[in-house]
Formats: C-alpha cells, sequence, structure tokens
C-alpha cells in the first residue's frame, strides 16, 4: 500500500487552512475601495423598523395600593425578550419612573400614557388601548 502524502497542519497564520481563497491568483483586477461606504437609511430598513407589530397599553390599579401602573404587552412573537426588556429599560429612562419588565409586558409605574404611546410609536409600534 502507498503512503499517502500528508496535509502540513503547522503554519504561522491558522487563518491560511480555513481560507478558500487562498490559491486564488487574478492577475489585472482593478482594487477595491480602500474605506467602505457610509451606511445608508434605505426604505427597507425604515419599513423594517416601522413594521414593529401592534401592542396594547392597559392602565390598571389591582393589587397595587391604588397607585396607577401602565402596562404594555400583545408584543409580536418575532420581538426578542431582549428587545423588549431593552424597550422597557428605555421607556422608564424616558419617563423618569421606575417599572419592569415580566413575561413579555412591560409595567411603567404613574399615568403617563401620552409620553409612553409617543415613545413608542416613534419606535415603529401601533399602539392600541388606553385613550388619553
Amino acid at each position: 500500500m502507498a503512503r499517502k502524502d500528508r496535509i502540513q497542519v503547522t503554519v504561522e497564520n491558522p487563518f491560511e487552512l480555513n481560507n478558500p481563497f487562498a490559491g486564488l491568483q487574478i492577475d489585472n483586477l482593478p482594487l477595491g475601495d480602500s474605506e467602505p461606504a457610509p451606511p445608508s437609511t434605505s426604505l427597507a430598513e425604515a419599513k423594517a423598523k416601522a413594521a414593529r407589530g401592534r401592542v396594547v397599553l392597559r392602565r390598571e390599579t389591582a393589587h397595587r395600593g391604588g397607585k396607577i401602573v401602565i402596562v404594555i404587552h400583545d408584543f409580536a412573537p418575532f420581538i426578542s425578550t431582549q428587545s423588549i426588556e431593552d424597550l422597557g429599560r428605555k421607556l422608564r429612562s424616558a419617563c423618569g419612573c421606575g417599572g419592569t419588565t415580566r413575561q413579555r409586558t412591560i409595567e411603567i409605574q404613574g399615568n403617563q400614557v401620552d409620553r409612553i404611546r409617543s415613545l413608542l410609536e416613534q419606535e415603529g409600534f401601533r399602539v392600541a388601548g388606553v385613550k388619553a
């Protein structure tokens, strides 16, 4: 049985082993741009931000000692729990109040429906529920 040639695996740069273009050599190609193109806000990105779905606002006082809490719920299933938590953090910061995020709902302390509604609409949500 003939002995097979072995592939050398000890190289100075370990990324050379997985580079599919390492052996590619084409002459007379123009060089690419030296600096990357600036990011552009395309129509698709604007639609993606605007199409975040519908949320519902609800005013609650039950089991809270008479204090008013605005509950934001019914987030679309494609919105991750992490992004809901980030949105809750942003809403609490913008309203200057406390609150929490539980099981895909956001609770904001105080009766700040107008402010919450405008912030959610800026984020691209369609808002239903409590009218001011």
